[in-house]
């Protein structure tokens, strides 16, 4: 499944973070890339440690953990700590796969990337090139959002961002370890939660809305992992 989702943080938010941002130490990407990832890797990023890169990350956390679109198509078990990188005057990302694991830095903590995001902070009318672009089964998705707006989508997809060739592409970008591994089974209940909320908006005294929470709730009790 791959979903957009929009307004993930708000106009405010953005300025603030760029602030924060333009304010922080970059340094050559390859620092978190794997052994394959680093020879196609060419961006710069914010350390993982920086205090801006804490303070945003922050920001971004909080404003997921009160997303509904959010919780209900990732069930998050876990999320990696945000990460931010930046492309400018050519630099690209070539075809690659995301690291099965990631590990927290400095600390024991690890988790299984079962969901890749990234969150843009700079508009498409503010750079050239510099879509992401995604292999699912019907294709390769081309995705440039507005800033604050997300993209989500497995980390088990192929996908590559074309070079930026003028301005700067500000986002961050980081994993989710979801209580249900499977991409397609959290695709049944994402689309079986959307379809309950629906019917209990425009009609609430349905009585079919209870059984078919009852249908939703069996299933993520049968496939979740915790």
């Amino acid at each position: 499944m791959l979903l957009s989702i929009p307004n993930v943080l708000t106009s405010q938010q953005v300025l603030e973070a760029r602030k924060i941002l333009s304010e922080s130490a970059w340094v050559d990407g390859r620092v978190t890339a794997g052994h394959q990832s680093s020879k196609a890797k060419d961006n710069m990023q914010v350390p993982e440690d920086h205090p801006a890169a804490r303070q945003v990350g922050d920001m971004i956390l909080a404003a997921l953990g009160k997303n509904p679109l959010f919780l209900s198509a990732a069930l998050p078990l876990k999320v990696f700590p945000p990460l931010f990188n930046r492309y400018a005057g050519g630099q690209s990302f070539g075809t690659h796969v995301d690291n099965a694991i990631r590990q927290v830095t400095g600390t024991p903590h690890r988790l299984r990337t079962d969901l890749s995001a990234t969150l843009f902070f700079t508009g498409p009318e503010e750079y050239d090139g510099g879509e992401l672009c995604i292999e699912d089964t019907y294709g390769v998705k081309s995705v440039k959002l507005p800033a604050g707006h997300m993209i989500l989508y497995p980390s088990t997809s192929l996908h590559h961002v074309t070079p930026v060739t003028r301005g700067d592409r500000i986002c961050s970008f980081f994993w989710m370890q979801s209580m249900i591994r499977d991409d397609g089974q959290r695709s049944i209940l994402f689309d079986l939660d959307s379809a309950i909320q629906r019917i209990s908006h425009d009609h609430p005294q349905n009585a079919y809305s209870v059984q078919l929470t009852g249908v939703y709730h069996n299933l993520l009790r049968q496939w979740a992992e915790m």
